[in-house]
């Protein structure tokens, strides 16, 4: 069955054609934007504090960890390499610069560090090894977590994790510097701080991924 010619007086309406929606330009803007390069002044910062630790290292066992020369510069070390860690974040955040491979090896970076300079300490017979292996375990042990609750969401780094990290650092600063002997009540109250901040934080961190698994898997079970 044939149609009916149009009438070649009736004007047809143009189809319009719609623009670009909003959210497809947002979304390739954003693609665009997100396409962090990876060699950036964040990432240089990491990587650095990755090749001082073995430097940190050398300076710190040179005479068998006696020398005032050497532990000066494995302190002077030690405290440069935590600064990039500070400086590497706050960078990264301020400028847009945060890459998959800044999140991976940042924390590797600094708990790279740590590590070294506790495992130094109580190997020279400066720090007993207990210490050491109570900050070693909660830090590997918070790192596990992390990986195990991953998949219901990300624990974001808490008041008391920050001051655990600096006083970490600083406890470890003044073991590290050749300091006189009275300086040793000094440190040993900053230690035990701490340690006590280490185990405490540890412990927030474990009731909140526990939390956060819970209610990821409820959250699951109640989705259509």
């Amino acid at each position: 069955m044939s149609t009916a010619p149009a009438d070649p007086h009736e004007t047809q309406a143009p189809v319009p054609v719609p623009p670009p929606t909003p959210e497809v330009v947002s979304a390739a803007e954003a693609s665009q934007m997100s396409q962090v390069p990876l060699l950036n002044v964040a990432n240089i910062l990491t990587v650095s504090r990755l090749v001082l630790v073995p430097v940190f290292l050398i300076a710190l066992f040179t005479e068998g960890g006696q020398s005032f020369g050497w532990r000066l510069a494995a302190t002077v070390i030690f405290a440069v390499a935590s600064l990039t860690d500070q400086l590497d974040g706050w960078l990264a955040r301020k400028h847009g610069l945060v890459t998959d491979f800044g999140k991976v090896a940042d924390p590797i970076a600094d708990k790279a560090l740590t590590g070294a300079a506790l495992f130094g300490l109580s190997i020279l017979g400066e720090l007993p090894w207990w210490v050491t292996i109570v900050i070693a375990a909660r830090e590997i042990g918070v790192t596990l977590l992390r990986f195990w609750v991953i998949r219901y969401g990300v624990i974001p780094a808490s008041p008391g994790g920050k001051a655990k990290t600096l006083t970490q650092i600083i406890a470890i600063g003044f073991f590290l510097a050749p300091l006189p002997a009275f300086f040793d009540v000094v440190n040993w109250i900053l230690m035990g701080l701490a340690v006590a901040l280490t185990v405490v934080t540890g412990l927030d961190y474990v009731f909140r991924a526990f939390r956060l698994r819970a209610k990821g898997i409820r959250a699951r079970r109640a989705a259509p």
